[in-house]
């Protein structure tokens, strides 16, 4: 089992860049496959990104393609988002999210037991 929490949200201006973190407290991390995944005000979670175990294989969603990069430190076990050239509709709660065992990339939601407690980002225009 592991924990994962989260951090490095806050406010940012549309075109600025945020770089979040997510820990995890559990020995066996680096066997987890890791997704970030977002919840905007009346919305539905959506999928951001997702990450292997090794690191070498990743997946996004196509509304960030290009402008979100998922990277992860299994010595620090620490997973990372960076988000370039935020917009306004990028505003939203971001999970980490985690799945044991897991050598490949998973996009859906119910596909991760493990959760993190979120952290805000918010883009003014």
């Amino acid at each position: 089992q592991v924990q994962l929490v989260e951090s490095g949200g806050g406010l940012v201006q549309a075109g600025g860049s945020l770089r979040l973190s997510c820990t995890a407290f559990g020995r066996t991390f680096s066997s987890y496959a890791m997704g970030w995944f977002r919840q905007a005000p009346g919305k539905e979670r959506e999928f951001v990104a997702a990450i292997n175990w090794t690191g070498d294989t990743t997946y996004y969603a196509d509304s960030v393609k290009g402008r979100i990069t998922i990277s992860r430190d299994n010595a620090k076990n620490r997973v990372y988002q960076q988000m370039n050239s935020l917009k306004p509709e990028d505003t939203a709660v971001y999970y980490c999210a985690g799945r044991p065992n897991s050598g490949r990339t998973f996009v859906s939601d119910y596909e991760y037991p493990y959760w993190g407690q979120g952290t805000q980002v918010t883009v003014s225009s």
